[in-house]
């Protein structure tokens, strides 16, 4: 039997915010910073982008002041919760010189106690797409579980969309359904909150709640419907893997080559994305050494290079690598795709590129047999090179 929808008045987040920080939480939810809506350290309701929009197109984001002072009346930013669960730089090991020999210790510091607030349901989605990168196989990254073992998540379902976001394509959101300890829908005079977890359920039980009633039910699904009902861009999906894998010759991928910058803001942007290096970090004297993993992109040339050369020469390549991985063979990796919809790859695209248009465009024109991706014996890539 579910548990029952709570009404919480707007005065009461702020009771939220200390009573996870008296819990031993760092609260980490939307602010404002350099005119764009990031995810940074709440220690109030004050710091959330009250009475602020983002409006995104391909290649534009820029903020706006709404009519009413609501706390998540935005879409999403530049940011994803990925940067607190896979940080951008991360400790791997240590060695120390002594004068019996090199001595490698790894770091046992416990992780930080994350509270996340605002986290959308496109987002929810590419918490448990990294779920099965990070957890579901024979290797599970320690850094990741870690974190994501000790973290409280308040969701926040949509009532607003961006000309951007194609969730509804991906099967990710508006809606909130799963994988949150609260969910909140923000109406007029305050939250609807609906439980998740047993860890929700007692910290709500620690707050001034009521019973929702039948008005502020209806007003919740108006205000989610809006999100539903803004929604016009769509990717179909329809045999995608297929559709993208048979036409790795297709003239589009070197039309979009034309435009695209290699610039990596789309890998850096999305949820998903988990590509990473590993470098040998020394000190000055030379008797410390540092083992560092840091976020990569397969958009960067040297992210394939093995053998003497890179394997990817060509933006043609890198960006066909990116999207077929993205939308096609995640789903051999891992089961399922990897996009959520979010939208952030377009608008943060510094030309505009839209991965839901290259996928229509590939859509619209004739497959090519798998048997021409060969030529001369070669392989793709090396008839790149």
């Amino acid at each position: 039997m579910s548990l029952p929808v709570l009404f919480i008045a707007r005065s009461e987040l702020d009771q939220l915010i200390r009573t996870l920080a008296d819990d031993g939480y760092q609260v980490v939810g939307p602010t404002i910073d350099q005119e764009a809506i990031v995810y940074g350290d709440i220690a109030s309701a004050e710091d959330l982008p009250v009475g602020w929009t983002d409006i995104q197109e391909p290649g534009k984001y820029r903020l706006e002041r709404r009519n009413d002072e609501a706390c998540f009346g935005y879409v999403v930013g530049p940011h994803s919760w990925k940067k607190y669960l896979f940080p951008p730089v991360t400790l791997v090991a240590s060695a120390d010189r002594t004068k019996t020999g090199w001595q490698m210790s790894t770091p046992e510091a416990e992780p930080p106690r994350y509270a996340f607030l605002g986290v959308r349901a496109c987002e929810l989605a590419a918490m448990k797409i990294q779920d099965k990168v990070f957890l579901g196989g024979p290797f599970v990254d320690p850094t990741y579980q870690r974190r994501r073992s000790a973290a409280f998540i308040i969701a926040v379902n949509c009532t607003q969309a961006a000309a951007t976001c194609f969730c509804t394509s991906m099967n990710t959101g508006p809606r909130c359904n799963a994988g949150f300890d609260l969910a909140l829908t923000e109406i007029a005079d305050g939250f609807l909150m609906e439980i998740g977890s047993e860890a929700g359920q007692a910290l709500a039980a620690r707050l001034t709640t009521a019973p929702a009633t039948s008005e502020q039910l209806d007003r919740g699904t108006s205000a989610r419907q809006q999100a539903v009902d803004q929604i016009t861009k769509q990717m179909d999906t329809t045999g995608i893997r297929d559709l993208l894998m048979n036409n790795l010759r297709h003239p589009q991928w070197e039309d979009v080559a034309n435009r695209c910058l290699s610039c990596t803001n789309c890998t850096m942007v999305c949820p998903t994305c988990f590509c990473s290096s590993v470098n040998e970090v020394p000190d000055l004297t030379g008797d410390h050494i540092d083992r560092e993993r840091s976020w990569d992109s397969c958009f960067n040339i040297d992210f394939s290079y093995m053998n003497g050369s890179p394997t990817r020469n060509s933006i043609q390549s890198r960006y066909r690598q990116w999207m077929t991985h993205k939308l096609a063979t995640w789903q051999d990796q891992f089961g399922s795709s990897g996009c959520v919809g979010c939208g952030r790859c377009i608008t943060w695209c510094p030309v505009g590129i839209d991965l839901t248009q290259e996928v229509a465009a590939i859509r619209s024109s004739p497959s090519i047999s798998p048997a021409t991706e060969q030529v001369a014996g070669k392989s793709l890539e090396e008839t790149e090179s």
